[in-house]
């Protein structure tokens, strides 16, 4: 239906609720509620994509479950059980300019401020108090670090960002 590539994984079905059809949902976005300011979803059922809409949602307890158009019994629901939730990459709205998603930072290049290459970001990490990017240093790292662990400070740690460049400036010790 749609190429993989533009989606962009933002939640997953849970167990079925009830006898009407209802899921539960397990939000990747940083507030719960947030997962239905998208619309359309797109759900991977029987290994392909496809659009779904949300006919109802609400709270349940510390969670949130919904009611997907057309899902109208348990039977029904029990199909979409553990299927990612996903949206088009163009739905997600812009940042401010000191602000980026966490997929835009994968794969570039991370430089120190003397020149030195500190390899290539991998993933980060949600500590709590603040990101690490996590960085697969090259295969002849003159320091013999394989990865780096770099927190995500602006302006004490991570002095640049350039999306375009695809490249991270930092003020960090090859060493460390």
């Amino acid at each position: 239906m749609t190429n993989s590539q533009d989606m962009i994984v933002v939640g997953r079905l849970g167990a079925a609720y009830g006898i009407r059809g209802w899921l539960k949902v397990n939000a990747f976005t940083d507030a719960q509620e947030g997962i239905f300011d998208y619309s359309p979803w797109y759900v991977q059922f029987q290994g392909q994509w496809q659009e779904v809409k949300i006919a109802n949602w609400r709270r349940h307890g510390k969670g949130i479950i919904c009611l997907l158009e057309g899902v109208n019994d348990r039977n029904q629901a029990e199909q979409y059980i553990n299927a990612d939730i996903a949206i088009l990459s163009e739905q997600l709205s812009e940042l401010p300019e000191d602000e980026f998603y966490w997929r835009d930072l994968v794969g570039c290049q991370v430089v120190n401020t003397k020149g030195y290459d500190m390899g290539e970001v991998t993933g980060i990490l949600e500590t709590g108090s603040n990101d690490v990017l996590e960085v697969k240093a090259k295969g002849n790292d003159a320091f013999g670090k394989r990865e780096r662990l770099i927190p995500f400070v602006t302006e004490q740690f991570i002095l640049e960002v350039d999306l375009p460049g695809k490249q991270i400036k930092v003020d960090w010790d090859p060493s460390f």
